[in-house]
């Protein structure tokens, strides 16, 4: 099974841009859907954790962190942002570590970049394994509506010494959003090029919460900016998941009070 290798010349720019501005917005979020609910200094992966940010932050509330990211590039940034984390070069759909969290977060639509559904109950399963039990997993992925909506068009930016313009397209009969970059970047006096494609599938709601029973996992609660976030999330098309490793003798009740809706 091949590891996501492009995004190791992809790392720089995503430091340098994103990482920030993703952890920082969606740190409200995870208080209140997840990290109120474990214990202190519980032990949480961060899966598909890119360059650390978010990693950084949860340390520096005390929690016990392992990052992975199958990048070599994102790891090795992670390590400098976030140095009191644990991070492991590891692909989400092979993983394998021990039962020892209490949390799991895979958060910035990463788990839409799995391809097919296979892959993704694989990595659920994978998830469900190194859960504690009663251990929460809560992700987040770009729904059809993001795509329709926000996966059109150009955009880009110009530094002194990089520039770039990403292309977004969304194809609604094979559920699937395409995004390419070209990236010039200085260095050492001469200007250099990358063309990098990154490819997501969208999955129905139905489809992500079948594939969270089938491999055990109870008490399935879905958010956006319509259902349960109180105005923390404002933008159409993204969903956010929580659901339980139940116990083994005395299923956990972990109740949002939030309804599912195909």
């Amino acid at each position: 099974m091949n590891r996501y290798s492009d995004y190791n010349n992809f790392a720089w720019i995503y430091n340098k841009h994103w990482g920030y501005f993703y952890s920082g917005n969606s740190f409200a979020i995870l208080e209140k859907l997840m990290l109120q609910y474990l214990p202190p200094n519980a032990y949480i992966l961060d899966l598909c954790c890119g360059t650390g940010k978010l990693a950084q932050k949860l340390t520096e509330q005390g929690y016990r962190v392992t990052g992975i990211d199958s990048s070599e590039e994102m790891i090795r940034f992670a390590k400098e942002n976030a140095p009191n984390a644990e991070f492991i070069v590891e692909d989400a759909r092979n993983f394998r570590l021990p039962s020892v969290y209490n949390g799991v977060i895979a958060a910035y639509d990463s788990l839409n970049h799995i391809m097919n559904l296979e892959d993704l109950i694989g990595t659920f399963q994978n998830v469900y394994e190194c859960l504690v039990e009663g251990g929460l997993f809560l992700f987040d992925l770009n729904m059809e509506d993001a795509y329709n909506t926000f996966w059109k068009g150009s955009r880009g930016t110009v530094e002194d010494d990089y520039a770039y313009i990403a292309r977004s397209s969304y194809d609604p009969d094979e559920k699937i959003g395409k995004l390419d970059f070209t990236i010039f970047r200085l260095l050492e006096g001469k200007w250099e090029r990358s063309d990098l494609t990154f490819l997501q599938k969208c999955y129905s709601e139905r489809e992500i919460i079948s594939a969270l029973e089938s491999v055990g996992f109870a008490e399935i609660n879905v958010y956006d900016f319509q259902r349960g976030l109180d105005g923390l999330y404002k933008q159409i098309g993204r969903s956010f998941f929580v659901c339980n490793k139940p116990l083994s003798d005395n299923p956990i009740k972990f109740l949002h009070g939030i309804i599912q809706d195909d």
